[in-house]
């Protein structure tokens, strides 16, 4: 296995920075090679990818997710992948971002380019152009505030769309203690319900 680590600073606040991370479908970007990704539910990600001329799709799953922490990832198929991007407040409006990624070279170009250091300048790459991307918007393009632990949602009851404005998501109304309309006069009691409805 091959490990990278890399870190960069940028002139954004902490939740900016961790919330435009979690807008996994904008990483083609600012990721190089990354040429679509899908969010598939609240933890699950395809990703199509074009690294050298050699092109992959596999799926990867959201391991833990820690509002303004950090996000762990790990591929479910495909090509062996995993890492960790943590967030560290500097100050009021600097962050610096931190990159574990651990992957399994394929093949002889693959090997040889990690033992050059090939994809450690591709993660550094890639942050930069991260950097630029925030920095040039100031502002996320859209969040995910859930945490994720051991891979299930810890549903808290707050979710954020496009451009980070708060959401309440409620259970669905059960029409029997649903609220009359204005013409409809006083509500019936709820029915009782037989077992396992």
């Amino acid at each position: 296995m091959a490990t990278v680590n890399k870190s960069i600073e940028v002139d954004v606040p902490v939740s900016v920075a961790y919330n435009q991370w979690t807008q996994f479908e904008t990483f083609p970007q600012f990721m190089n090679g990354v040429e679509a990704v899908e969010q598939i539910d609240e933890t699950g990600l395809h990703f199509s990818t074009n690294v050298g001329g050699v092109k992959r799709e596999y799926n990867a799953q959201i391991i833990e997710q820690v509002p303004d922490s950090l996000v762990s990832w790990a591929s479910v198929d495909g090509p062996r992948n995993g890492g960790t991007v943590s967030f560290e407040p500097l100050d009021a409006g600097r962050t610096r971002v931190n990159v574990e990624i651990v992957w399994e070279p394929d093949g002889l170009a693959e090997k040889a380019g990690s033992a050059l250091g090939v994809d450690s300048m591709r993660v550094g790459a890639d942050l930069d152009k991260f950097k630029k991307f925030i920095e040039a918007q100031g502002h996320e393009t859209g969040a995910w505030r859930g945490t994720v632990s051991g891979g299930d949602v810890d549903d808290t009851g707050e979710t954020f769309g496009s451009g980070g404005l708060a959401t309440a998501e409620f259970p669905p109304v059960d029409p029997d203690l649903a609220a009359p309309a204005a013409n409809e006069g006083p509500a019936e009691p709820p029915q009782p319900r037989a077992p396992g409805l």
